[in-house]
């Protein structure tokens, strides 16, 4: 099927949008990240609709808002997880021949009917869940009934994952990547590499540990651009990177709790709430020739854009079912004249509606909620403290209050309006008449 590309999205857990050069001045290097940008468009203001962990994976794989996939926050072990009835990415691509890739963390169910090989996955490895819930967390002893297990395609291949073979994780899923690249280089391909760093608890291997001299994070962190140097090159060697686009994004900001293990993000609060220093994920698209080299873009878009964006490069057919996301092509590509088509993305935090941003990005409205807050952050891999904070009705400026800092709904009632007015539809929709501010 010539002419129709491969598609390859590296998905990072809980990394910070200033993680990684061009967007932080980070004290470690991160050359393939950079070279990456350099070759394709840094997007400024990409968004994920609830910064979450398994909210956040579902809603990219499904094209849909939180609301309709009934995915909230972060799945336990062993539950179900999102309804087989809903397509993922994989289903349809698969529709046009397309040969499928899962290799790092699933966590959007674990039910033989909710892991990868039931989703349209021909080859998947990694972990059902998340990494920290297994009988080392540092504080839950909830999670001592679970073994962390390592599936491969379908079987579990380690039984109870231990701390060493953590320190694995980011190889491992670069190899399975690699290889499945070399494998199947002569016909189109999407490859999904989520992988399980930087989520506490943070491993790196032996190739990397101490090697930033800037602690185990900037170590973990210079893994993960090795780990896109890899599968770069893997593209290179089987003569497809000019017809395959990249993805390389984050499904939320950083757990800010864990200090020293946690990432960072110059924008308000972080990982857990509905301000941008959780739902703004760094973001890097590529693909020669398609998209132009060296580009930095800051018009807003959203994750659940992603499925109908390349079902349509790829010729599929949507799903049947509704979906909440639109193909931005026109805007990913650098049409200067393209537009946003949603009037709004919402946002969320577990079941609660917190606001939405217009669809240009320009306008942030924030409906009254409490959110938590760092008091004090932990070290070396344990937890800080949260305390509880309030936000009234808010409107920011996102063009020129990017960080939240001033409410400006008093100078723009019109526009407290036309946000409140969707905000409304939208809680009316899916969470009933009667809920209230």
């Amino acid at each position: 099927m010539a002419g129709i590309p491969n598609f390859v999205v590296i998905f990072l857990d809980d990394s910070g949008w200033a993680d990684f050069r061009p967007f932080g001045d980070t004290d470690y290097p991160t050359p393939n990240v950079e070279q990456l940008a350099a070759d394709g468009c840094r997007f400024d203001q990409f968004y994920v609709p609830q910064a979450i962990c398994s909210a956040s994976r579902a809603a990219l794989l499904t094209g849909c808002y939180p609301e309709r996939t009934k995915v909230f926050g972060a799945l336990s072990p062993r539950v179900r997880g999102l309804d087989p009835s809903m397509p993922v990415l994989s289903e349809v691509l698969k529709q046009r021949g397309y040969a499928t890739g899962f290799f790092g963390k699933w966590h959007i169910g674990d039910h033989e009917e909710t892991r990868p090989p039931a989703r349209g996955f021909d080859e998947s490895a990694g972990l059902m869940y998340s990494n920290d819930m297994w009988k080392h967390h540092p504080e839950s002893r909830w999670f001592d009934q679970f073994e962390l297990q390592y599936w491969e395609s379908g079987n579990v291949v380690i039984d109870d994952v231990s701390p060493e073979q953590q320190r694995q994780l980011t190889t491992w899923a670069t190899e399975y990547a690699v290889d499945f690249i070399k494998r199947h280089g002569d016909e189109p391909f999407f490859l999904y590499v989520p992988h399980n760093m930087p989520h506490v608890p943070i491993f790196c291997s032996d190739k990397f540990e101490g090697k930033s001299g800037c602690g185990l994070y900037a170590d973990v962190m210079m893994e993960i651009d090795w780990s896109v140097g890899q599968i770069r090159q893997a593209l290179v060697e089987a003569g497809v990177d000019d017809n395959t686009l990249i993805v390389f994004t984050s499904d939320n900001g950083p757990w800010i709790s864990y200090g020293n293990h946690a990432g960072r993000t110059p924008f308000r609060e972080a990982k857990g709430t509905s301000f941008d220093g959780g739902t703004r994920s760094a973001c890097i698209m590529a693909w020669p020739g398609r998209i132009a080299a060296g580009g930095a873009c800051s018009r807003a878009f959203c994750s659940v854009d992603l499925l109908p964006t390349f079902a349509n490069l790829a010729g599929a057919p949507l799903p049947e079912s509704p979906i909440d996301g639109v193909d931005v092509w026109p805007l990913i590509s650098g049409d200067e004249n393209a537009c946003n088509p949603h009037d709004y993305y919402p946002f969320s935090t577990g079941r609660t509606f917190e606001g939405v941003i217009s669809g240009d990005g320009k306008w942030k409205l924030h409906l009254p909620h409490s959110y938590r807050k760092l008091v004090r952050a932990g070290c070396d891999g344990e937890p800080g403290e949260y305390g509880e904070g309030f936000i009234e009705l808010s409107l920011f400026d996102m063009e020129n209050d990017p960080y939240e800092t001033t409410n400006v709904a008093e100078e723009h009632p019109e526009i407290v309006a036309r946000l409140k007015a969707w905000a409304e539809q939208h809680r009316a929709r899916w969470y009933g008449e009667d809920e209230g501010e």
